[in-house]
């Protein structure tokens, strides 16, 4: 059986084209709840796309077309797409079939050239539409139960991915590749401590707009929600690591500005029209009324910033505001992190560098853990001022986490000497 999805005219001139529009490559992006298939083509195209079953597969024909290059094949761990194939469907015309694992809806469109690429013909196949995804639930032992408390939760979002590269260093270096890195590190480690818990909103090279990343961090109940980049600017010699937070009143200073604007436009790279989706616009508006939240965003950035300068330079020694859309979540205290300028030669080096990195992951953790260890949520393990002992523990250790004296913490214990032992409950009385 056929079944028409979609008729779709783009891009036709008043006459017709004489030359074959080329199709000059072909990119795949899979992610864990839709696959992108990208097409880089020499002009606009008219085309249409069908779906078939029997099995299902997406028939796409594009008129007056031609094709030289090997297609590109899908991995092995795609959830929808099984093979690409193509040949010559007359004489002037080229067709060109996705052989689907399953059954999967369709959208397709046009983009036209941006500093990253030319002109490209987009289709998605995702299970459900992108807004009806079923909500991501952190694990089972992290959820608050009756009687039970549970972890804080973090969101860390690595900017940019797949058909959005972000900035791109003198050698080569992607902006999406080594935040992607830097975000599963400093994941690691926050997973390391006690009563935190770090989720992430994009784990592999793959589009996430904006909105789902906000998304994302709500489904998941995080407690805070940080975006992690490493941007690029005119002047090479730019340099530094950067905090910011959201400003509704105009940004800190016109660099901020011009930096908002640059990540904002992420959308629009990655296929996202923001322009006619009013209820976009009032999913991420700010409600002044929830000030606390932005309170929170402003504590926890200054306390980043502080750990960040121990690592290297900071770019401004204070925390800087500005109109990141990907902050504007009125129920999440929110911190969109530049972790160095990927422009500049010697800052692309250290990105390059695990070693770096590392320590770059380290100094965020200490700032988050320093402000959840001051104003944890209430029904998180940090909040009940109980600590479980864990293999590795030293009363000094705890005592240092907690910033009481080893002394207030025998005391609150009944302790006679130091010694501790696994699973062990301590109370932590007040810094």
């Amino acid at each position: 059986m056929r079944i028409l999805i979609s008729l779709v005219f783009i891009g036709l001139t008043a006459f017709a084209q004489a030359e074959a529009v080329r199709i000059e490559n072909v990119r795949i992006w899979a992610a864990p709840d839709s696959t992108r298939v990208v097409f880089d083509i020499s002009e606009t195209v008219e085309y249409q796309l069908s779906m078939l079953d029997n099995p299902f597969r997406v028939v796409i024909d594009i008129d007056n077309a031609e094709s030289n290059v090997e297609l590109t094949q899908p991995g092995i761990n795609d959830k929808f797409l099984q093979r690409v194939r193509g040949a010559r469907r007359n004489e002037n015309d080229l067709r060109v079939v996705l052989d689907l694992k399953k059954f999967s809806r369709t959208n397709s469109f046009h983009l036209q050239p941006n500093k990253h690429y030319g002109h490209r013909l987009v289709v998605d196949l995702f299970s459900k539409q992108p807004d009806e995804q079923a909500p991501r639930t952190v694990d089972p032992e992290n959820e608050l139960q009756e009687n039970k408390l549970r972890d804080v939760i973090i969101a860390i979002d690595a900017g940019h991915g797949g058909e959005d590269p972000g900035a791109k260093g003198p050698r080569g270096t992607y902006e999406k590749d080594v935040v992607l890195a830097l975000a599963k590190q400093l994941a690691e480690m926050i997973n390391a401590e006690h009563g935190m818990k770090a989720v992430l909103t994009r784990k592999g090279d793959y589009f996430l707009r904006l909105r789902k990343r906000i998304g994302a961090a709500r489904k998941y109940k995080a407690d805070l929600f940080v975006s992690i980049h490493a941007d690029a600017f005119r002047d090479p010699t730019v340099h530094g690591s950067s905090v910011y937070v959201l400003s509704k009143r105009g940004a800190s200073s016109e660099h901020a500005r011009w930096l908002a604007e640059q990540e904002n436009a992420s959308d629009l790279i990655g296929g996202v029209s923001l322009d006619d989706k009013e209820d976009v616009l009032v999913s991420v508006l700010l409600d002044l009324s929830q000030t606390a939240s932005l309170e929170a965003s402003i504590d926890v950035a200054d306390r980043v910033l502080g750990g960040l300068k121990q690592v290297g330079t900071v770019h401004k020694k204070h925390v800087e505001a500005a109109a990141f859309a990907v902050l504007k979540s009125p129920d999440i205290p929110s911190i969109l992190i530049e972790t160095a300028y990927i422009s500049n030669p010697k800052e692309e080096k250290k990105l390059r560098s695990e070693q770096h990195r590392h320590k770059v992951a380290g100094a965020i953790r200490n700032g988050l853990k320093s402000y959840f260890n001051d104003y944890a949520p209430e029904g998180t393990l940090l909040a009940s001022r109980k600590h479980i002992i864990t293999r590795g523990d030293t009363l000094s250790m705890i005592a240092q986490q907690y910033r009481v004296s080893i002394k207030k913490l025998r005391s609150a214990n009944r302790l006679t000497n130091n010694r501790i032992k696994v699973g062990q409950v301590l109370t932590i009385p007040a810094s």
